[in-house]
């Protein structure tokens, strides 16, 4: 596994445009050409994205391609799928290596939380890969699906389970057995996007979103998503460890005293 000492460097990749920040890293998917079918590249560099997030927690925003010619009537592009050139050659032993599922489940279980940015297109593989993230913000033009079926084959990276878990059983069976497409108005009123947005807004409110996250305590929010995604049969205990962890942070201390001095000052101006 790489291990990386110093910033991300973007020339490492090729399917992916990666722009870092202090808090945040933002990784535009970018094969425009096939419509930013996932590949055996892609997921090579989502890899090397999340090996370099495990080391450097930061919060991470997904998306995908606007594809314009006066930035006004661009068409967006999530990700169309798996590439369907490479898919057909693959074997059942490609199948029990997990490709695509095991970078996407690494996807998700990143330290700090992920935010998939999804404009147009988002199908297959590159619905499943907006599922693995914590939050979805879309915009108007949004279409999102499974149609694996149709193929001859099954979602197999986290959609049989994911849906289920965030929209419920109902518009989960819908989705994976018959091939039904949801606009953003659908998926937003099935949970399966937290916000629906104009094409021009979508990476202002995934910021946003972004902005909101950094505001919290690094470590409270890794510990939070990490003791979320326990088992119920692990709860309440794993909650108490966890708490104690924090209790003795320097962060709790300093941020709750600010709390209490705020609020001194704020009785004493009123």
């Amino acid at each position: 596994m790489t291990t990386h000492t110093g910033p991300i460097n973007p020339d490492e990749f090729t399917t992916l445009r990666i722009t870092e920040s202090e808090d945040r890293v933002l990784a535009q998917l970018d094969r425009p050409e096939v419509r930013n079918a996932i590949d055996a590249i892609m997921i090579a560099e989502l890899h090397n994205l999340c090996g370099y997030l495990e080391e450097h927690p930061k919060i991470l925003i997904l998306t995908g391609t606007v594809v314009e010619s006066d930035g006004a009537d661009g068409k967006g592009i999530f990700a169309s799928g798996a590439d369907i050139g490479q898919l057909r050659e693959r074997r059942r032993a490609d199948a029990l290596r997990g490709i695509n599922s095991t970078a996407f489940d690494r996807l998700a279980k990143l330290p700090m939380p992920v935010i998939a940015a999804v404009d147009g297109y988002a199908l297959g593989g590159g619905a499943e890969l907006a599922w693995a993230a914590d939050f979805r913000v879309a915009t108007t033009r949004v279409k999102v699906g499974q149609p694996e079926t149709n193929l001859g084959i099954i979602p197999a990276a986290g959609a049989l389970w994911r849906l289920k878990e965030l929209a419920g059983e109902s518009i989960a069976k819908e989705l994976l057995l018959t091939g039904r497409i949801l606009s953003a108005q659908e998926a937003l009123e099935h949970g399966l996007v937290t916000s629906v947005h104009e094409p021009g807004e979508l990476l202002q409110a995934a910021e946003a979103l972004a902005d909101r996250i950094a505001a919290q305590d690094p470590l409270a929010v890794q510990v939070a998503k990490r003791v979320f995604a326990m088992p119920r049969e692990a709860h309440p205990h794993v909650d108490d460890l966890a708490q104690a962890i924090l209790f003795e942070s320097q962060a709790k201390f300093d941020r709750m005293q600010a709390f209490l001095d705020r609020k001194k000052t704020k009785e004493k101006n009123d």
